[in-house]
């Protein structure tokens, strides 16, 4: 029995770590925890659905100009984070980019937000499908 649950234990460690997968209502309590205007969290809940399936270890495929997109909001790697790879990257964020990928989502949310202050929400690809009425998201409080 012991080897038995020395096997889980070693396969449990072994196995590769899978990011948080938030939803609707679990990333706005968070963000509002982090001091994200309420006004605002039903939009970034809208574009987290359509960038990651509110999936925080994505990286997205390779974009035309060679950079990749990060994490829970799709960040790209050109301008706001530092790829592990060492390529050039503006940096905007200060941050290396597998700082997107993990759990803690509030290095995420600051860059996301400063994405926000610099290019406004059109920056994000998927932002025609979160541009108008939105589903309120007071049920998640």
């Amino acid at each position: 029995m012991k080897v038995y649950i020395c096997l889980i234990v070693a396969l449990a460690l072994a196995a590769p770590a899978f990011g948080k997968v938030l939803d609707r209502c679990s990333l706005a309590r968070e963000m509002s925890r982090l001091s994200v205007p309420r006004d605002q969290l039903a939009r970034w809940a809208c574009i987290a659905e359509h960038e990651s399936s509110y999936r925080t270890d994505v990286v997205g495929p390779t974009n035309s100009n060679g950079s990749n997109d990060y994490g829970l909001f799709q960040i790209n790697d050109y301008y706001w984070c530092q790829p592990a790879s060492g390529r050039f990257s503006y940096n905007q964020c200060h941050i290396g980019c597998n700082g997107l990928l993990t759990d803690n989502i509030e290095p995420i949310v600051r860059c996301a937000q400063e994405v926000l202050r610099m290019q406004g929400w059109s920056a994000w690809s998927t932002w025609h499908f979160c541009d108008g009425a939105l589903p309120s998201i007071d049920d998640c409080f």
